[in-house]
């Protein structure tokens, strides 16, 4: 059975620099995703909804909510970060753990500490050879996420994914390829996000997405459904824009308005048994749009489709 989650970053809850004083409320965000006919939610940034075990478990008790997992970014092309990262990551999934639905287990999500790079920040979409992890710094990287991801698992029993995402040191496909060559199938799976993919590929065509969910299918432990506006992406490409100026101009757009086919995505999943929570975001920052009204389209969409 597929169920369907979404995050805070649909409401503009980014974990960039410089957003977080116009954020709204956790709770204006729990109560507009439950609102809008979800049943799950991820963490969001460290303190954006309570710390404390017992208070988070009420809050989602009330709104008949599952947790299903929480997004950590930390620097693993620089050694020095690892131990902090690792301290984050566990101190992160115990307060999953604390307050998992048993049938459906939060993961803990790893990622890049994306947008801390300037030269991926301004390239995003459009990475070249020049811009990426020469051989040491992999081996520098991955030797963090395998680390990190051990530290989860021995001490709160949490999955580990790894998020590839734009503006980061895993975006494109032979990046994601490398880090799962380099790191523990047995720790480390690969939570799939569509939108990213698109964008991140350099293809946002619908075909580019289904040939990345068939080639990391065996890895794939999550996945995020999230669409690609193509016209924002060929702008940003031709004017030089960064990730952020992209996204502020709607690179993620509601679903089923760019170029992910979703119809064959949740086809795939079902025909291939996928169990357990999606979750839908569409990266906005504070202000843009009407995130209740835009998650309450995106998940008539998926009722469409059958999810």
């Amino acid at each position: 059975m597929i169920l369907v989650g979404n995050a805070p970053c649909s409401w503009g809850t980014l974990e960039f620099e410089g957003f977080q004083s116009a954020w709204p409320s956790f709770a204006q965000v729990l109560d507009e995703m439950a609102e809008t006919g979800y049943s799950g939610t991820e963490l969001g940034d460290w303190g954006f909804m309570p710390t404390e075990p017992d208070v988070l478990r009420h809050e989602l008790q009330k709104r008949a909510l599952t947790m299903t997992g929480a997004f950590v970014p930390v620097r693993f092309a620089d050694p020095t970060a690892h131990a902090e990262g690792e301290m984050r990551a566990v101190r992160t999934a115990r307060l999953l753990a604390a307050v998992a639905n048993p049938d459906y287990p939060p993961f803990l999500v790893l990622s890049d500490d994306n947008a801390a790079d300037p030269g991926r920040t301004q390239n995003a979409g459009r990475v070249g050879p020049a811009l990426m992890l020469d051989e040491a710094r992999w081996q520098v990287f991955a030797k963090g996420v395998n680390r990190v991801a051990r530290a989860v698992a021995e001490q709160t029993g949490l999955r580990v994914v790894f998020h590839h995402h734009c503006a980061g040191f895993v975006e494109t496909p032979a990046e994601i390829e490398r880090l799962l060559a380099l790191t523990d199938p047995g720790l480390v799976g690969l939570v799939f996000d569509t939108g990213h993919y698109a964008f991140g590929s350099g293809d946002p065509e619908p075909g580019a997405v289904m040939n990345g969910l068939r080639a990391f299918w065996p890895r794939t432990w999550y996945v995020h459904l999230k669409d690609c506006a193509p016209e924002v992406a060929a702008r940003a490409a031709r004017d030089g824009w960064d990730y952020h100026t992209a996204v502020h101009h709607g690179l993620f757009c509601e679903l089923g308005r760019g170029c992910v086919p979703f119809d064959q995505v949740v086809a795939w999943l079902k025909a291939h048994d996928y169990a357990g929570y999606v979750t839908v975001e569409q990266d906005v920052l504070p202000g843009m749009g009407a995130p209740k009204e835009s998650a309450r389209r995106n998940r008539e969409f998926l009722r469409r489709l059958g999810v």
